[in-house]
């Protein structure tokens, strides 16, 4: 037992990090020196309800209090106490979407999560408007939709939030967001650090002639930069948290973050020149911009960093889950073998093996599309495995096609910033399942982006670390420092993961594969057209 982490924890002075995922919500307690000393988590899935995926509030708040309560019973195992009192907690979780509710703050309609792609219109009307990308997913999408469609709740709007904001709200009373989920909004001027102010105007000025009671600021959450007072856990929000009653309100809460900018701290990401790829059921790349970009890409969003710089994001629906799909098939066929199931083992050999495939995978192509891919113009999926007679088609070869496919759409947007827009980085770091088996995602990427890849050994910690060290500066930073400097000198201390360079030849391969891969995506589109 580590008696120092449980003096910690009877001292109140351990930090509470809390990450709603797709698939897991995950809680992550930290000590003073930012290591995790307990976690807990607690699996769900979004569901498909009148066309759209939504996870319901029950869903939310059941998950949030099985995840403490599963946190709860690591810290009694491990160290024997209770959680009593903590020096801070942060919530977080997947960005965009649409939470409307009313002056009663009851939700107005069943939340609309970002994989929801029925915002073509909008989102379409808005980019032209605003000149500038406004992504399918985005909570401004959404609410533009909404009007465009003639819901009848919109009058009734009086909060709009999204996942993180919403529990946040919920256990502090304070309505506010951090700025980088502020940006998956609708888009933040990073010289205020808030809501852009001529786009606002310009979108109260589009809805004026409906007549709504309310204006766009009036209905969102204010913007927060990171070390930011966001509030403190009121008795109600304690016991929404601890159904054991154990935990006592007064917590100072940070401001409530997405994944894309816990991502960023959890890998040291923040500073501008730097960036990061998180790989799993979805993908991301985030790059922190030293200027602007000279156009508006539409397969490219602009967010920032939990401190307001701003970041280059290429955000792909699709990432592992068809990937997974077929390594499952080699676990059945392993267990109708009657030989004993290790999944890491499995992961291992498939992946390893994979690396001894043709660099271009031997003209197999994979389009891994469980949900539509916005990248490449696609509004529903249709995962398809593609090749012709005369292809090279062995195990490591498909392994490998399935692979590139995993970051194929991914390293589609980046050629964009790296080639056209001449973006230069110093470090990108990978975090996410994809990295998991060592040695592996990290080369595959790399080619992809034709760049260095490093991973850290605290990469599976992921966003709940990620939101636990922006509580963390939020209460342990005497001296002040910027988020960029805490998280060099305070939490990781020089440490830069360890690097895997791309090899001419696997880069090579990768521009093939692509090339295929692009001119095979009528394929695609013709699957998703013949199988409604």
């Amino acid at each position: 037992m580590n008696k120092d982490a449980k003096s910690t924890i009877e001292a109140g002075k351990a930090i509470l990090g809390i990450e709603f995922g797709s698939t897991r919500i995950k809680a992550v307690l930290i000590d003073e020196e930012n290591k995790p000393i307990a976690q807990g988590s607690h699996e769900w899935e979004n569901q498909l309800v009148d066309g759209l995926w939504t996870y319901s509030t029950e869903a939310i708040w059941y998950g949030l209090q099985d995840c403490y309560a599963n946190l709860r019973k690591d810290v009694l195992e491990q160290y024997d106490i209770e959680i009593e009192a903590l020096a801070a907690i942060g919530f977080s979780a997947m960005m965009h979407g649409y939470m409307a509710f009313n002056e009663k703050e009851e939700i107005l309609v069943p939340f609309r999560t970002w994989r929801n792609t029925n915002t073509g219109k909008a989102a379409a009307a808005l980019s032209k408007l605003f000149n500038y990308n406004i992504p399918l997913r985005w909570s401004i999408s959404h609410l533009y939709e909404a009007i465009l469609d003639n819901e009848e709740h919109v009058s009734d709007i009086k909060y709009l939030t999204t996942l993180a904001g919403y529990v946040h709200w919920q256990v502090t009373g304070q309505f506010v967001l951090g700025v980088g989920d502020a940006s998956g909004m609708i888009p933040v001027d990073p010289k205020t650090k808030t809501y852009d102010a001529t786009m606002v105007e310009k979108f109260d000025e589009l809805i004026a002639p409906k007549g709504f009671d309310w204006k766009l600021l009036d209905i969102l959450p204010k913007s927060l930069n990171a070390g930011e007072n966001a509030g403190f856990l009121t008795p109600e929000g304690a016991k929404k948290l601890d159904v054991s009653g154990h935990l006592k309100a007064g917590i100072p809460v940070c401001p409530p973050e997405g994944d894309a900018g816990t991502g960023m701290v959890a890998t040291n990401a923040v500073r501008q020149r730097t960036g990061n790829v998180s790989a799993g059921t979805s993908s991301f790349s985030m790059i922190v911009l030293e200027k602007e970009l000279s156009k508006p890409y539409e397969m490219i969003d602009m967010v920032t960093t939990p401190d307001g710089s701003l970041v280059a994001m290429v955000h792909c629906n699709n990432c592992t889950s068809d990937l997974n799909a077929w390594v499952n098939l080699f676990k059945e066929y392993q267990q109708l073998l009657g030989v004993p199931v290790d999944m890491n083992e499995v992961y291992g050999k498939l992946y390893n093996n994979a690396l001894k495939g043709d660099a271009d995978c031997g003209g197999l192509i994979s389009y891994n599309y469980i949900s539509g891919e916005p990248v490449t113009g696609l509004s529903e999926g249709r995962p398809l495995f593609v090749r012709s007679a005369n292809d090279k088609f062995n195990l490591a070869n498909f392994m490998r096609s399935h692979l590139y496919a995993s970051v194929g759409v991914l390293k589609i947007g980046n050629d964009i910033l790296f080639k056209e827009e001449k973006v230069e980085v110093d470090r990108i770091t990978g975090h996410g399942g994809l990295f998991k088996t060592k040695g592996v995602g990290q080369r595959i990427l790399a080619a992809a982006i034709n760049s260095p890849i490093s991973v850290m050994e605290t990469a599976g910690e992921g966003g709940a670390w990620g939101i636990a060290l922006l509580a963390s500066y939020l209460v342990n930073n005497p001296s002040r420092l910027s988020l960029a400097e805490y998280l060099d000198q305070v939490v990781f201390a020089g440490d830069t993961g360890v690097e895997i360079a791309p090899t001419a030849e696997d880069v090579a391969g990768f521009n093939v594969y692509i090339e295929n891969y692009k001119k095979g995506l009528g394929i695609e589109q013709a699957a998703v057209e013949c199988k409604k």
